[in-house]
């Protein structure tokens, strides 16, 4: 089983207008990529700055790599690479030139830190161009290869796709998966646009209003999204019972007399048309209905309102 590098315990941040998180217990295990979603305003960022120390709880604590006193966790922040407000990058300096400031900043002694970085996230070719020369996505990169710095153990990125081109998304979830797979960082990644999320994240946590709503896995997802065939026959019940009792499974659902739910024979439905058929079942339609994170994250939202 793999170690939690994260835990958060009633984590509660309260502000005067009201927003915050309310009550937050999330567990982030090594190795995971964490897809963090939530609206805007939803209490993403605020939970993200409490995990970096940027801001204070009001209450609550948190553990990182196991550690939960304060003297412990100044220690345990150090392994954590964060990109969670664009960084303050000099425009008319170049990419490796903004990294050595940083790397002085940060007393990073290693001599190829820098180009092994910027390798990484696809800068490396960029030479004397200047930072305000740069497009979106090559500041974005940039601001990653700036969190990645020093080699953390954990990374929290804060919407690191917002804004980005198709071609820029791409580019940065082949990076994110390559960090997670061959350099074995643990990524929380909050976004609000959910196609991307489900291209990378291993594990999942919704957040609303402030609080974190359900915790689930990919293979979870997966089977909580799995897609169905809807018929309209002429009887759902002997319709149940004869695919059931020659096809051997259970994943049939009777909606009402004439409509029944298959979760199974998703690409080969003609072999269910065919036995019902044979059957005397008359068949007056057949749809396939697809689920993805976003009709499921608005499912989980509507049945805790």
């Amino acid at each position: 089983m793999r170690e939690p590098i994260l835990k958060t315990n009633n984590l509660i941040k309260k502000y005067s207008g009201g927003a915050g998180v309310k009550n937050i217990n999330m567990t982030l295990n090594q190795g995971d990529i964490y897809g963090f979603i939530g609206q805007n305003g939803a209490g993403k960022t605020t939970l993200l700055r409490l995990i970096t120390s940027l801001i204070h709880p009001t209450s609550g604590n948190l553990e990182l790599f196991g550690s939960s006193d304060e003297r412990e966790l100044i220690l345990a922040r150090k392994r954590i690479g964060a990109m969670i407000e664009t960084p303050a990058f000099f425009p008319k300096m170049t990419a490796r030139e903004n990294l050595e400031y940083y790397r002085i900043q940060r007393e990073i002694t290693a001599e190829n830190e820098i180009e092994r970085v910027l390798k990484l996230v696809n800068l490396d070719a960029t030479g004397s161009k200047k930072f305000n020369q740069f497009s979106l996505g090559m500041k974005q990169r940039l601001g990653l290869a700036l969190a990645i710095m020093g080699e953390p153990e954990l990374l929290i990125l804060d919407e690191p796709i917002n804004g980005l081109d198709p071609t820029g998304m791409i580019e940065f979830r082949e990076i994110i998966s390559k960090l997670n797979r061959e350099k074995k960082i643990t990524i929380l990644i909050s976004s609000h646009i959910l196609s991307e999320l489900t291209q990378i994240a291993t594990r999942y946590g919704i957040i609303h209003h402030g609080e974190l709503l359900k915790e689930f896995t990919k293979e979870e997802l997966e089977k909580n999204t799995q897609g169905y065939i809807t018929m309209k026959v002429s009887s759902a019940v002997k319709a149940e019972e004869i695919i059931h009792s020659a096809m051997n499974t259970k994943k049939i659902e009777v909606h009402s007399t004439e409509e029944i739910r298959l979760f199974d024979f998703h690409k080969d439905t003609s072999k269910v048309i065919e036995l019902l058929s044979s059957n005397g079942i008359k068949i007056y339609s057949s749809n396939e209905t697809k689920i993805n994170l976003e009709d499921y994250f608005i499912s989980v939202i509507d049945e805790i309102a």
